[in-house]
């Protein structure tokens, strides 16, 4: 029986006097393009295969709620004028316990910041701003490349707080001695076994005032936002019950 110690030897004392003959008449390149001919893997170790429901490294998903457990998006609605949403982690309040199966309930809130003024200025130094819709719509992410709307929410927000909240016409008074909407706790349900993100889109009519304590000057515009969500997969003691 032959060792397979001589043969090694004997394929790398080949592949010397490949190289030496070579390296007289050819480049670099190409003496390491037939060094690599010549070389021969005996031992092949297969590579693990990805979990189906596991996102590859390159599908991440970037969250920045997720790794802070709430997070605030700003949107001027006029110059030093700044409508600002707030959202963060209710329950679970560990964001990566978020999984598709799981409640996922979270609060969020809608504020108006008139930095031209002090904040403790009287409301008629500010430019008043009216939120009278509020619409929340979601799109998933999914190994398997589909896509669905599991989360939806909508609402004058003149009905989500106390009948004594300043209002009008042009919906809440955003910026009142009260406070903005507030909103504690909505849910997002169940969601799609392979779902590794969710992004929420906030869509807000906003009536802005143009000058400060000018019933003429109000004009209406729409104020959007995305967020997206990370959502991680169950344990397996949460999949079996």
């Amino acid at each position: 029986m032959t060792s397979r110690r001589p043969r090694r030897a004997a394929r790398a004392t080949a592949a010397i006097a490949i190289i030496a003959a070579l390296s007289a008449t050819t480049g670099c390149a190409q003496i390491f393009d037939v060094f690599n001919g010549v070389q021969s893997t005996e031992i092949v170790t297969p590579t693990a295969q990805p979990d189906a429901k596991t996102p590859p490294e390159d599908l991440a998903f970037d969250s920045q709620f997720t790794r802070d457990g709430s997070v605030s998006l700003s949107s001027d609605v006029a110059d030093d004028l700044e409508v600002r949403l707030d959202f963060w982690a209710a329950d679970p309040k560990r964001t990566m316990e978020w999984t598709p199966q799981g409640e996922k309930t979270f609060g969020f809130a809608v504020n108006v910041y008139d930095h031209r003024v002090d904040e403790k200025a009287v409301l008629t130094d500010k430019r008043r701003v009216y939120i009278s819709q509020i619409s929340i719509t979601s799109q998933t992410s999914q190994t398997s490349n589909q896509s669905s709307s599991p989360f939806q929410f909508s609402a004058d927000p003149r009905t989500l707080v106390p009948t004594d909240t300043l209002r009008s016409d042009r919906g809440l008074l955003l910026n009142s001695f009260q406070g903005g909407l507030l909103v504690p706790e909505t849910t997002i349900h169940q969601l799609p076994d392979d779902t590794y993100g969710i992004t929420l889109q906030f869509a807000i009519t906003v009536s802005v005032e143009g000058n400060a304590n000018d019933d003429t000057s109000f004009q209406q515009q729409m104020v959007y936002q995305v967020l997206p969500i990370a959502i991680y997969p169950a344990s397996a003691d949460d999949a079996a019950e």
